[in-house]
C-alpha cells in the first residue's frame, strides 16, 4: 500500500511534535525534586529526576555514635525511597510515549 506525500508529511510533523514533547517532559522530569524519607522524615534525601543528590538532612536526635549501623540503614531507606519515586514518576510521565511500542 502506498501513502500519499501529504500523509507522510503529516506523520513526520506529528513525530517531530511528539519528539519535542518527549524532550520537554524529560527536561522537566530531570529538574523535578524527589524527596526520599526514613523514620517519618528524620532522614531525608533529595534528588533531582536525573538522580543527582541535592540535599541530605539528618535530624540530630537520631544520631547515636554508638549505633552508626542504624543511621546507615536509614540513609539507605531514604535514598531508595527517592529512587523509587523517580522511577515511578519517570514511568508515569514517559510511559505514555513508549506504551504499545514494545519497550
Amino acid at each position: 500500500m502506498m501513502f500519499g506525500g501529504g500523509n507522510m508529511q503529516g506523520m513526520m510533523k506529528q513525530m517531530q511534535k511528539m519528539q519535542k514533547q518527549i524532550k520537554e517532559e524529560q527536561a522537566n522530569l530531570e529538574t523535578t525534586k524527589f524527596i526520599g524519607e526514613a523514620l517519618n522524615g528524620a532522614v531525608k534525601a533529595t534528588f533531582t529526576g536525573d538522580r543527582e543528590l541535592k540535599d541530605l538532612v539528618i535530624d540530630e536526635k537520631i544520631v547515636d555514635p554508638d549505633d552508626v549501623d542504624t543511621l546507615q540503614d536509614m540513609l539507605i531507606v531514604a535514598i531508595n525511597d527517592a529512587m523509587k519515586k523517580i522511577d515511578d514518576q519517570t514511568s508515569k510521565t514517559m510511559g505514555k510515549y513508549t506504551q504499545g511500542l514494545g519497550f
